[in-house]
């Protein structure tokens, strides 16, 4: 249905029934993961032990399109409210006096408020048939750990959540908000494992950052036999679980009589970005379009534009396997921005690879300038939108007056990944002029590439 070209509805009958899978079509292999002390592939039955099978299976699946089982399409529509609107945002384009058309992706609407909870239910699904009684995760703004811990009230299945420090004090009702689900959440680094201890022992109060409670929650998991580990991002199952949102927007963009041009999401681990824009990659793969897509990081944590992309631990802690990717290194000590979802030292592997065959653009800015787009999207188009997602606000911002400098007509695309109602603190120190911005002068990453 269109609503005077402004909005654009799908039908819950016209959720996908199948996730798209970039790594049949990337322009080279994955490299695999490495034992970090035989330097050796890791056989994905180990990882079992961390994940539930079938989303290890689906970690290294080389089948194009894979099943939605029925019982998380219906998890989706009934719990997770999909399927999402696209909007045009007319009004925007007006203001900016731009040539340009400008749709968003509006993921906010989902019962969580941010596109996590279409990975959140299936991880929690195929862990429930296994049999796993309890998840553990990490959560940065509170926006993973809030939609697995609803996904563990609707499937029964108890969730600990292990949330970055600077986040669980600038982000309390996000806390409150995955308490209300039925989740324990701890502040990390905390007491409650070794890893957690060795940080507070050398720092009182370390701000945290998404390697430290990734290395938390799996100390917790390998405590306990019926406990598996659950990824908000990075990993290629993950990403692909979150197609949903590109495959359901090409439909809502065909209904609009546009394809995109330009294709924007922010990135911190790749998944909102991944899930909105991958099944669009792949008619750029396949030679049937030529959109551009860019990738948007925050200047505090950048691993694309400024890391390298070498095998670095998924983790602070060093627990998990060695994975190439972009890194500014596992023991960079991300500073406190308010978009705690972005403050992660690596990037997708799957992402990375399209980074350095120049198929997506990495950009980066300081927080003031986004959070500066995200009050003017606020007062034009009236979403308050999270921190994270604010990045590709500015993006597609700068796009639109790009296009009306060259004047020229351009489809620009972006995901608007969450809501910002429960980030007004950050919200509040940009009214205040209180707003600091953070760019590190030297990246751990380099100094072990001299020492090596």
């Amino acid at each position: 249905m269109d609503v005077g070209g402004l909005r654009f509805d799908l039908s819950p009958e016209e959720v996908p029934r199948s996730w798209y899978n970039i790594l049949p079509d990337l322009p080279e292999k994955v490299p695999p993961p490495l034992d970090p002390k035989t330097r050796e592939p890791v056989d994905p039955k180990l990882l079992e032990r961390l994940f539930a099978r079938e989303l290890v299976r689906q970690e290294v699946s080389m089948e194009r399109y894979i099943s939605i089982p029925p019982a998380i399409v219906r998890g989706l529509v009934e719990f997770a409210r999909r399927p999402t609107p696209l909007f045009r945002a007319k009004r925007l384009e007006k203001y900016l006096g731009t040539p340009a058309e400008i749709y968003y992706k509006y993921e906010g609407a989902t019962v969580t408020g941010s596109h996590k909870i279409n990975t959140a239910l299936a991880q929690a699904y195929y862990n429930k048939e296994q049999g796993v009684e309890r998840l553990v995760t990490e959560t940065g703004a509170g926006q993973w750990g809030s939609a697995l811990s609803a996904a563990g009230a609707y499937y029964g299945l108890k969730v600990r959540v292990f949330m970055t420090r600077s986040s669980y004090r600038q982000k309390p009702y996000r806390r409150t908000l995955m308490e209300l689900y039925g989740a324990e959440v701890f502040a990390s680094p905390s007491d409650k494992t070794r890893v957690g201890r060795t940080f507070l022992k050398e720092d009182p109060e370390h701000p945290g950052s998404l390697g430290i409670a990734i290395s938390e929650a799996i100390e917790d998991v390998l405590s306990d036999e019926k406990a598996r580990y659950s990824l908000g991002s990075v990993l290629n199952h993950v990403l692909l679980h979150q197609t949903v949102i590109g495959l359901e927007a090409k439909k809502q963009l065909d209904e609009a009589g546009v394809y995109p041009d330009v294709l924007i999401g922010c990135a911190g681990g790749g998944s909102n970005f991944a899930g909105f824009t991958y099944p669009f990659v792949a008619d750029r793969l396949t030679g049937r379009s030529n959109s551009r897509f860019i990738a948007v990081e925050p200047k505090a944590s950048p691993s694309m534009t400024r890391g390298l992309y070498t095998y670095d631990y998924g983790d602070t802690g060093r627990l998990t396997p060695l994975i190439k990717m972009h890194t500014v290194g596992h023991e960079y000590k991300v500073p406190p921005i308010h978009a705690g979802g972005l403050r992660y030292h690596g990037i997708a592997p799957t992402l990375s690879i399209l980074v350095n065959h120049g198929v997506v653009e990495a950009r980066a800015y300081h927080q003031t300038e986004v959070f500066e787009a995200a009050s003017l999207f606020a007062r034009i188009e009236g979403i308050v939108v999270a921190p994270e997602t604010a990045h590709a606000v500015k993006a597609a911002i700068d796009e639109a007056l790009k296009a009306k400098e060259e004047g020229k007509r351009t489809v620009i695309a972006f995901n608007l990944s969450g809501h910002g109602l429960l980030d007004l603190q950050g919200y509040q120190e940009y009214l205040d002029g209180r707003l600091e911005d953070y760019e590190p002068s030297e990246l751990p990453i380099y100094r072990h590439a001299r020492d090596s």
